[in-house]
């Protein structure tokens, strides 16, 4: 593919079969994806892209499952973490920590060693934790935590694991059995499929890691042992990224060996074409002999000389393009072809196409010329060769191949986001082995070969391999690359860290948790990947015009030619114009078509787009914004008018909330309230379960478990326990908003409703618990329900969010707030950050802020600025363009709905699947750089379209002749066909470096975030 025809040409001819679902096709990374119906099709598709002229090679196929919403991370965690116990003294102290601990509902698992001094302890919700070494220390024992780690890890870690293993130095057939032989020392830890021979050196090998006792390591070694002439190493097959650059290299390599060729030609034929017969005097010696007739007729020497050079360079450097355009019509003329007989005249073509015509009429007009001359009579001298185009056909397919190079460099440049994304890894770790009990070893391994539970040594200045969980040190990463944070984050024992992040203090000791595809940087490659197969719609106005462009440039030359000719025929033209060339009006008026051909470029207009959206999504990636819904998405940023904010844990961290306040409205049976509400709130997944847990904790509650559990959505949570067993009284318990406080006739006095507000009114969220003791089994009905407790919980504002919003609105953007509390508390968090009460919608439920958003579109009229191009997801005329910013947990509804899903991500916890942006840094003032960033691309990309236009719109007349009949300085305005070529390399390569531009910090033309 050399332009933006060839893409439209790939994906019309894919859209025309109902069983493919959609296809988009990249020019920058000359690939395609396809989502089929199913597989049967496969080799079909092939074959379509085949008959189109093009090469295709299948790299993956995977089967799309619907995707699930990610699992919000809270209290249903599984987590196992290890403990130093100091002062156990003998297997009672033992049995004391194991039954304390065992006592607690959210412990699933102890494991006490006396001899160790150690302990390992299973259990739900991370919050927990600090409560583990609480509870040892109230028994008198030290405890300091030394591992944390996920339980979901740790499946990862009893996971099979399947590798490509490459063997090079085989020299006899005995050696792939040798290497079997060897391998079945762990025949029961590792199978061997595809197994190798003495041709394939290639084989796959699934086992079941158990670091450090059995790993990758001790497989390649085992191999290597075999014969010291062995090369072991872990085969990994070239991404999609790999296969571009390789084929951006080839193609590259292609194009210099034909430019060497025409630069090396160009040389003498400037000296013999150009200076000889324009700077060199008319009498001098040289320029008479070159000027004299040899072999045949009136062919001078100079012309002999021309032709022998520009022949080579016709088909051996210009050979390209002819090969392409022979390709795209014979694809298109092929017996067969389901192209329309009529389609085929107005819709085909490329860009090669107009560079071979161009300089095949200049060549063959050439020889045509050059053949009259040899049928005239000698004369003995010859005035001068100008009726011929060979010195044109050199410097054509030189300045042609020169703008070809700069194209396809740049535009590899423009394309890799992923690659310099994929190079944050380093490629080497160092591997700290123990070497008995009390010692460890260290040594540099391949990254690839380290396995779940490793134990690897992060030093200053470098990066973890994978992904992994401080075990040992303390330190500071800077994640800049990862999240766009500019300040180093502080990583203590039990932090994670990402591969990526740069270690900028002491060194510390990293346990491998996830590898290679599972870790942060592999998820955010992929979703840059994904994002950049998703096409902008103003890129489909560029592949309307360029899918007519090469027709309309071929009736225009023809059109012009005609034109020239009728004139110079018809007496309308001055013979000195002609100025003696031999093949008369005739080859005369072709020196315009050959321009009209040369200087037309289609490459600019298709470029506009896709380069300017790569290298925006690549600056989106390096400041912590993941563009999931690539081209469709920057384009609807970059013209919000709306951005509606989800309060908890948006506006609000979120993370961390606590109980500032509370009140017992009712002290009969409270103990056991509390220990209703610890049991209750641990199984729930809301943030503010958190702080309701850590306060019940705090208050020592007798354990309880629920028999029965109902979980309210948008309201709370409702069970029953038995406190004096199945045979007592039944305690009924609510917990939740005032909403289910009022469903369930809860009386709220007068001052415990004063007290509520007063709370509401600081911005704090109250959370209410009603009771009911049902004393024997019967009917409930006349029992009434009673207030308990009221509890005030604080979740901070972000302290950014302020001046963030303030900032949105100054960039003309309404801000809106949607929140599932009371009115109250919502409008005081809304003063807190500047939003006013008409703007804020309260009391919504999960399943209603969809409903809402959509209100809000259909509603907010949109406000005046520009809509260039809008296609495809367009909103109705007037309506506003409204975005969703939510944390995930329960906003995929809204995000969906919304014409821009903007979700915060944390952590590992950026795949979620229905935003079309996520926020990897959690930080508001990303906002900023969105949307700042997505109006410099569309910016960027009305400019380079708009360039691109007016350029051929003033290259095109001009090469035509249309200013031919104005002199100036004794010269005709013209654009000669080498000039031509020269503007044509010039024009594409411009548009493409005016898209790199964005990578600089430039005023005015580069990007610099806003901090």
């Amino acid at each position: 593919m050399s332009c933006s025809s060839c893409v439209g040409k790939i994906t019309g001819a894919l859209q025309n079969r109902p069983w493919i679902l959609s296809a988009d096709v990249n020019l920058l990374t000359s690939s395609a994806v396809i989502m089929l119906m199913d597989n049967s099709h496969i080799d079909e598709v092939l074959e379509l892209i085949r008959s189109s002229g093009y090469t295709v090679e299948l790299i993956d196929t995977e089967e799309l499952q619907p995707r699930k919403p990610s699992k919000p991370s809270g209290m249903g965690d599984a987590w196992r973490a290890s403990y130093v116990i100091g002062g156990m003294t003998c297997s009672s102290c033992v049995g004391k920590v194991t039954d304390t601990l065992n006592h607690h509902d959210w412990i699933t698992k102890v494991d006490v060693n006396l001899v160790s001094g150690s302990a390992t302890v299973e259990f739900q919700g991370k919050a927990h934790l600090d409560a583990i070494a609480a509870i040892i220390k109230g028994l008198g024992y030290t405890a300091t935590l030394s591992d944390l780690e996920s339980r979901a890890t740790a499946e990862q870690r009893s996971s099979k694991r399947s590798v490509m293993i490459q063997v090079d130095g085989m020299h006899c057939a005995h050696c792939p059995q040798r290497i079997l032989d060897a391998l079945d020392v762990y025949s029961d830890r590792l199978n061997v499929t595809e197994p190798p021979s003495k041709t394939q050196h290639r084989f796959t090998v699934n086992y079941l890691p158990d670091a450090p006792n059995f790993t990758i390591r001790h497989i390649i070694q085992t191999i290597a042992d075999v014969d010291k002439s062995f090369t072991v190493s872990i085969y990994h097959p070239p991404s999609l990224e790999e296969r571009s650059q390789t084929m951006h290299r080839r193609h590259q390599w292609q194009i210099a060996r034909r430019l060497a060729l025409s630069v090396l030609v160009a040389i003498p034929t400037f000296i013999i074409g150009i200076v000889y017969m324009s700077l060199v005097s008319k009498d001098n010696p040289g320029r008479k002999y070159l000027e004299e007739p040899m072999w045949a007729g009136q062919v001078s020497r100079i012309e002999w000389a021309l032709f022998i050079l520009a022949t080579p360079v016709y088909f051996f450097a210009a050979d390209l393009f002819h090969r392409r355009m022979i390709t795209e019509l014979r694809a298109l003329w092929r017996p067969g072809s389901k192209t329309p007989i009529l389609r085929r005249f107005y819709r085909f073509g490329s860009m090669d196409m107009l560079m071979s015509l161009g300089t095949s009429i200049a060549y063959f007009s050439s020889i045509a010329i050059l053949a009259i001359d040899a049928t005239q009579p000698r004369d003995g001298h010859k005035a001068s060769s100008d009726g011929t185009f060979f010195d044109s056909v050199v410097f054509l397919t030189m300045f042609l191949m020169i703008g070809r190079l700069l194209e396809a460099y740049s535009k590899a440049k423009a394309g890799d986001a992923v690659g310099l994304l994929g190079k944050l890894r380093p490629k080497e770790a160092i591997l700290v082995e123990q070497d008995g009990e009390d010692s460890t070893n260290s040594r540099a391994v391949p990254a690839d070969q380290l396995e779940f539970g490793d134990v690897v040594r992060v030093a200053n200045g470098s990066s973890p391999p994978y992904d992994g969980t401080v075990v040992e040190g303390e330190s500071q990463f800077d994640e800049s690359s990862l999240t766009g944070e500019s300040r180093p984050v502080t990583k203590s024992i039990g932090d994670d860290v990402f591969s990526g992040t740069i270690n900028q203090a002491g060194p510390v000791s990293v346990r491998i948790t996830g590898l290679s595809g599972d870790s942060m940087l592999d998820q955010i490659i992929g979703a840059v990947r994904e994002g950049q197969i998703r096409r902008a719609p103003i890129e489909r106005t560029a592949d309307l015009i360029t899918g007519v462009f090469v027709p309309i440039i071929t009736l225009i030359a023809i059109l012009d030619w005609i034109v020239w000719l009728a004139l110079g025929l018809s007496g309308r033209l001055p013979e000195s114009w002609m100025n003696g060339n031999p093949g008369g009006w005739e080859f005369w008026s072709l020196q315009f078509a050959i321009s009209v051909f040369v200087v037309a470029c289609p490459c600019g207009i298709g470029l506009a787009a896709p380069t300017a959206l790569f290298v925006g999504g690549g600056l989106a990636a390096q400041n912590g914004i993941l563009v999931k819904g690539g081209g469709e998405a920057f384009q609807e940023a970059s013209q919000l008018d709306c951005i509606v904010f989800d309060k908890t844990g948006t506006i609000t961290e979120g993370g961390e909330p606590a109980i500032t306040d509370h009140e017992i409205a009712n002290s009969e049976d409270v103990d056991n309230v509390w220990g209703a509400v610890l049991d209750l709130e641990q199984n729930s997944s809301h943030p503010i379960a958190k702080a309701m847990v850590s306060f019940a904790n705090s208050q020592q509650p007798p354990a309880l478990k629920a028999t029965t559990v109902d979980e309210i959505p948008g309201k709370g949570m409702k069970g029953s326990f038995f406190p004096q067993g199945q045979n007592g009284p039944a305690l009924e318990v609510i917990i939740g908003n005032e909403a289910l406080m009022k469903d369930h006739k809860v009386v709220i006095t007068p001052t415990n409703d004063e007290i509520l507000t007063t709370w509401k009114r600081q911005a704090k969220s109250v959370v209410l618990v009603g009771t009911r003791i049902r004393p024997t089994p019967g009917p409930t009905e006349h029992v009434p329900w009673k207030l308990s407790l009221m509890l005030a919980v604080a979740d901070p504002v972000r302290p950014e969010a302020k001046d963030t919003l303030q900032a949105l609105r100054n960039r003309g953007v309404a801000v809106w707030m949607l929140s599932g509390d009371n009115p109250t508390t919502a409008h005081a968090v809304g003063e807190m950050v500047g939003i006013p009460p008409d703007n804020i919608i309260a009391g919504v439920l999960p399943e209603q802020k969809a409903e809402k958003v959509q209100y809000l579109q259909k509603t907010l009229q949109k406000s005046p600025q520009s809509s260039w191009f809008r296609r495809g997801k367009e909103p109705q005329s007037g309506r506003a363009i409204v975005a969703m910013v939510g944390d995930g947990i329960n906003d995929s509804p809204a995000l969906t709905v919304a014409d821009v899903g903007i979700a915060i991500g944390s952590g590992s916890d950026i795949a979620i699947s229905s935003a079309e942006f996520v926020l990897v840094s959690s930080g508001l003032t990303s906002l900023l750089t969105l949307i700042d960033l997505s109006r410099l691309v569309f910016r960027r990309i009305k400019f380079n379209f708009g360039w691109a236009l007016v350029y051929n719109c003033v290259a095109v007349p001009v090469a035509a002749g249309v200013f031919y009949p104005i002199v100036s300085n004794g010269t005709h305005v013209r654009l000669d066909p080498i000039w031509a070529s020269l503007a044509m390399a010039l024009s594409s390569v411009s548009v493409i470096c005016s898209s790199l531009l964005m990578r600089t910090r430039l005023p005015l033309v580069g990007f610099r975030a806003k901090k």
